[in-house]
């Protein structure tokens, strides 16, 4: 039976489930891991996976669904374009098609706006260099020709990259995945997203740890423990309900049953709750991204400067390695 969770309706109508299973396993590839957490999500009650080529799993998640006894009309499949291929944006969505072997997926997204050049050497192309994000997103709206995906939309855009695209665009995106949490909430992001009529959804949505093999930086939080206990409920269920009572999808990521069963099983958190989790991020040098990526090249991602991102308040200094 699928969980008693809301769905959030996007701006083509289309609706999607508020939580959702979240399919990168930590390196590229997962193969029958991914293929078994898939499946015991499903039997949790998880209707909606958030996959993509670079995850290098599509073809295990599509498996899982395939095989799962779930009538496809009930699965929400997200997958993603990845940065090497907005040259061949239709031959990379028809490679995506094939791996998962699901007949159409719900929702596909550009995985990141930096493109890479196509003799996959040179690396990163600068934000004015063709295909741009307007390219590349141009291809991406005749994908909606071919009845082999419903929705489309952006993962890592910023205000700054939005507006470049709508800017010069005939489709709206209707999501766009981003790192959010309580120390990342991006209050200004999402006010702009509903302003335009885009969803957001939160990837890592419940952090890193500190240090190696610690837990989540929330699950020790002074906040989050003490809403934890007043609900009975875990530290996780705390962060993911914030999530989506402040109206975003959230995609956390778990292979242990029982996380699985706490994570789509939500609470109702009183106004006072929201308003003591959403002020976490205001404490001394806790407004931060905690993901690693930060550390390889302190200023930069993947090619870009912050500023190209339009992350110009990110502080390399301030996330967790």
């Amino acid at each position: 039976m699928a969980a008693d969770i809301p769905a959030f309706t996007l701006n083509d109508g289309t609706k999607i489930p508020s939580i959702g299973m979240g399919c990168w396993m930590g390196t590229p590839g997962g193969g029958e891991k991914a293929y078994e957490m898939c499946l015991n999500a499903i039997k949790c009650g998880y209707r909606h996976f958030d996959t993509a080529f670079g995850y290098a799993n599509e073809e295990w998640v599509g498996r899982a669904i395939r095989e799962c006894g779930i009538p496809r009309e009930e699965i929400y499949l997200t997958t993603k374009l990845p940065n090497h291929h907005h040259h061949r944006v239709p031959q990379s969505f028809e490679d995506s098609i094939k791996a998962l072997d699901t007949g159409y997926v719900d929702l596909y997204l550009m995985h990141w706006p930096q493109s890479v050049g196509d003799d996959g050497r040179k690396g990163s192309l600068r934000p004015d260099e063709h295909p741009t994000i307007i390219d590349t997103w141009k291809e991406m709206e005749k994908l909606l020709e071919t009845g082999k995906v419903k929705t489309i939309g952006v993962s890592n855009f910023s205000i700054k990259t939005l507006k470049q695209l709508l800017a010069d665009c005939k489709v709206v995106p209707a999501m766009n995945q981003v790192e959010l949490h309580p120390c990342l909430p991006s209050n200004e992001l999402k006010a702009f997203c509903e302003s335009k009529g885009i969803l957001l959804t939160a990837y890592s949505p419940l952090g890193r740890p500190m240090t190696a093999g610690a837990p989540p930086i929330f699950f020790n939080d002074k906040t989050i423990m003490s809403i934890s206990e007043k609900h009975n409920a875990s530290p996780a269920q705390v962060i993911v309900s914030w999530g989506v009572q402040r109206g975003t999808v959230v995609i956390p990521k778990s292979e242990n049953l029982e996380r699985m069963k706490a994570n789509i099983t939500l609470i109702k958190l009183s106004e006072e709750d929201m308003q003591a989790v959403d002020s976490i991020h205001e404490r001394p040098g806790m407004h931060r991204s905690l993901l690693s990526y930060h550390n390889t090249d302190p200023g930069n991602v993947f090619g870009w400067t912050y500023a190209d991102m339009g992350w110009d308040e990110m502080k390399p200094g301030g996330i967790i390695s």
